[in-house]
């Protein structure tokens, strides 16, 4: 099981602001909607580019490169060229910082 991350004080971004770190050695962006923090691999699965410095809509991601769109809070494929989801990481507040793991071997 990984540890908790510390990524971002709580109050460092605006809604719908994104900041991307380093959680044992995979990009993570974490994204604030309405006030929540949701954290997703910062890749397209449909050719590998970044996907943080896409143009956010409501939840959705959508891809710089090709426009595939993306939901931030499941990493759920919404429209192609991709095909398969983003992983997506837990988040949580503690001590007011934002911080992610990752899950994905637990």
């Amino acid at each position: 099981m990984s540890d908790w991350i510390d990524a971002v004080d709580e109050n460092a971004l605006a809604n719908g602001e994104n900041v991307v770190i380093d959680v044992d050695g995979t990009d993570v962006a974490i994204f604030k909607i309405d006030g929540q923090f949701y954290a997703i691999e910062d890749v397209c699965t449909h050719d590998g580019a970044e996907i943080a410095s896409g143009r956010l809509e409501g939840d959705q991601i959508i891809c710089p490169r090709h426009g595939a769109r993306f939901c931030v809070k499941t990493g759920a494929v919404k429209s192609p060229p991709a095909y398969e989801d983003i992983d997506c990481f837990p988040v949580r507040i503690e001590n007011g910082k934002v911080q992610v793991r990752d899950n994905r071997w637990d």
